[in-house]
């Protein structure tokens, strides 16, 4: 067993220097303007399993400068799922955006749960998690120094602050799990195709409600065998083939 836990071990120290290695180098390739083998070492490295919010930005970024419009926005939304508030993430992915020819206007939203939802998506869930952490540690000092204070003005401060700490422990390991919910209930996806034709119902012969071209981002709402029913930001909603999209 414990042969095994040493060959497990060594095999992922071997696996992260040779990552490393790799992002190095599709890090030159990019710079010396060789984008295709940059994007072919940042997908070496994802094949191995390894993410990161580095690794699909610069992914995004050698794909954008190939004028591949949906594997730059895609990869770029890759990247802000991990770190939504990255500001060179969204500025570039706005440039991406503007490539696509759709141009749709989305419904705007209203009400204090569109605030909560878009303050929740601010932050990882990761994130959310190390706030948590952090103010638990917070908490557990000021009520020790509260424990051991005797002036009765600083220990009503400290019990103040250490209360304070709890709430906001709580609040960010709900934040995680309401993270975590959005994520599951607003699945979205890319149009990979070029030119994708959305229907009216699941079939080869079903009406045409709409076209869709390459790079435009779609709710995922259901999957019925080869088809996706998806829904734009605007609102409207159709059947498309699944092999049109790739799922984020």
């Amino acid at each position: 067993m414990k042969n095994l836990l040493y060959i497990l071990f060594f095999f992922s120290v071997s696996l992260f220097a040779q990552n490393e290695e790799l992002f190095e180098e599709a890090n030159t390739a990019y710079a010396e303007g060789n984008y295709e083998q940059a994007v072919q070492k940042y997908e070496q490295i994802l094949e191995s399993g390894e993410i990161s919010a580095a690794l699909y930005y610069n992914l995004g970024n050698a794909h954008y400068k190939l004028n591949q419009i949906a594997p730059s926005i895609y990869n770029y939304e890759k990247a802000l799922q991990l770190d939504p508030g990255d500001s060179d993430i969204n500025n570039n992915i706005e440039f991406a955006r503007s490539m696509a020819l759709d141009a749709i206007e989305e419904v705007e939203q209203t009400g204090f749960r569109k605030y909560l939802d878009g303050f929740i998506s601010s932050f990882s869930a990761n994130s959310w998690a190390k706030f948590a952490i952090f103010f638990s540690l917070l908490f557990t000092g000021l009520f020790l120094a509260y424990y051991y204070m005797s002036k009765p003005l600083v220990k009503r401060i400290l019990f103040g602050m250490s209360v304070a700490a709890v709430v906001c422990c709580f609040a960010s390991l709900y934040f995680v799990y309401a993270k975590e919910e959005i994520q599951e209930n607003n699945q979205f996806a890319i149009i990979f195709s070029q030119q994708a034709q959305v229907k009216n119902e699941p079939s080869v012969r079903g009406e045409e409600a709409f076209v869709l071209h390459e790079g435009t981002k779609t709710k995922v709402l259901e999957t019925y065998q080869e088809w996706i029913k998806i829904e734009l930001a605007n609102g409207d909603q159709g059947w498309m083939l699944r092999d049109d999209v790739k799922v984020l």
